[in-house]
């Protein structure tokens, strides 16, 4: 399994039944598909940089798991269809997904590196 992250916008008059049915529509295909979610969190509603389909403002859904690329596949399959979605992005983050690993973005720092930091 490999490890992924994917940011859905959701539009904001969709109400909450209808964000929690496009978040148990996320996770439901990504475990449907024998993947695991490492986490989920609910960014709430957020100006956009730009209109996206005329709305200035997105309900953002953020999504953390380990999965395979067919499960991948079919979860943005069923979220490219999706009229309450604006946009989406996935990225892949690890190829292969190892619990409690730090992500390839975060620098580890040596503990003698940690302590100098700490003692200035």
């Amino acid at each position: 399994m490999r490890r992924y992250e994917t940011i859905v916008i959701v539009r904001p008059g969709a109400g909450e039944t209808e964000f929690s049915s496009v978040s148990d529509k996320v996770t439901g295909t990504i475990e449907g598909f024998g993947g695991s979610i490492v986490r989920t969190d609910r960014w709430g509603l957020k100006k956009l940089a730009y209109p996206i389909k005329k709305e200035t403002q997105g309900d953002f859904l953020y999504v953390e798991y380990a999965g395979l690329p067919d499960g991948v596949k079919e979860m943005e399959r069923l979220i490219r269809i999706d009229d309450r979605v604006l946009k989406f992005m996935t990225v892949k983050t690890q190829d292969v997904f190892t619990p409690d690993a730090p992500k390839a973005e975060e620098p580890e720092t040596s503990p003698a590196v940690a302590d100098e930091e700490a003692s200035e």
